[in-house]
């Protein structure tokens, strides 16, 4: 690719303090290139998800190179592309649409977000048997991530027990059942487990608190939680507390983020540079990993 300017659209609910705009126009000046975020927040525009095609239609038109896609149009998203990656169609959900001579191609970078990074802060964790705590969309596509980086087997444990069932079932079908499973007993999954993968949404500013009991937590296990805000969560604090080794949510952020900057430009980011940059954005330290003791 020769390109060097980039107009791209992020699509969503109540995104104003989204990194993605600051991240991908901050890396593409680093390098030379003008890339422009555009926010279409669906709380003050009013979007919904029937919406979604007329979006894609309109960004297409308007000449746009790509589309960035969170919450909740991730799923609806996948209708309306023409084309899809086979980790987008794995997963059901798409999160950047890719336009390219008029086609757009809707991509999955949370999966290989959080697996690179794992694999960039604990490799040692990558063969483990892992805990995958939430079955929520988040949840599918770390647990996708880490079994395709090589993890031993995935324990699903989920409040819903039934959605904890159908997403180890989903997992199943494209790894293998064989590792892939779930379960209501959250403290003998975690007894043969390596580490925990934290992906509910409990210990967000919004919903402070502990998704476990960190006493079920041993020195030798790593966590890794996939919330950056805050970074600092109580079961990071209460992991490290106890000698686990953990990864912050930064970590896959910035691993995402540099997923999607090589999908839009064709270049690869500078992972430090841009793990630099949203450690002055948030003001708190991207954690790699800590063992205590």
């Amino acid at each position: 690719m020769t390109t060097t300017s980039f107009v791209v659209g992020l699509l969503g609910d109540n995104i104003g303090g989204s990194l993605a705009k600051p991240l991908q126009e901050g890396e593409g000046e680093a390098q030379g290139l003008s890339l422009a975020y555009r926010l279409l927040d669906a709380t003050h525009t009013g979007l919904g998800l029937d919406d979604t095609a007329d979006v894609i239609r309109w960004v297409e038109r308007l000449g746009f190179d790509g589309l960035a896609v969170t919450h909740p149009f991730k799923n609806a998203m996948m209708a309306h592309v023409d084309e899809a990656s086979p980790e987008a169609q794995a997963l059901g959900a798409s999160n950047l649409v890719v336009i390219r001579d008029g086609r757009s191609i809707g991509h999955n970078t949370d999966w290989v977000g959080f697996a690179e990074a794992l694999r960039a802060t604990l490799p040692e964790a990558l063969g483990d048997r892992m805990v995958l705590l939430g079955a929520g969309g988040a949840g599918v596509a770390v647990g996708y991530g880490a079994l395709r980086y090589g993890a031993a087997h995935l324990d699903i444990v989920d409040q819903n027990g039934d959605r904890a069932a159908a997403v180890a079932a989903r997992l199943g079908a494209l790894v293998g059942a064989d590792r892939v499973s779930s379960t209501t007993d959250l403290a003998a999954a975690l007894r043969d487990a390596g580490g925990l993968i934290q992906a509910t949404p409990v210990g967000m500013d919004a919903h402070p608190g502990l998704p476990l009991d960190p006493a079920l937590l041993q020195p030798d296990q790593w966590v890794a939680d996939i919330i950056y805000f805050p970074l600092e969560t109580e079961l990071v604090h209460r992991a490290r507390a106890a000698g686990c080794r953990v990864m912050t949510g930064g970590a896959m952020a910035v691993h995402q983020h540099a997923a999607a900057f090589r999908l839009l430009t064709g270049r690869d980011a500078d992972i430090r540079r841009m793990q630099e940059h949203f450690e002055s954005l948030t003001g708190q330290h991207v954690a790699l990993s800590h063992r205590t003791g």
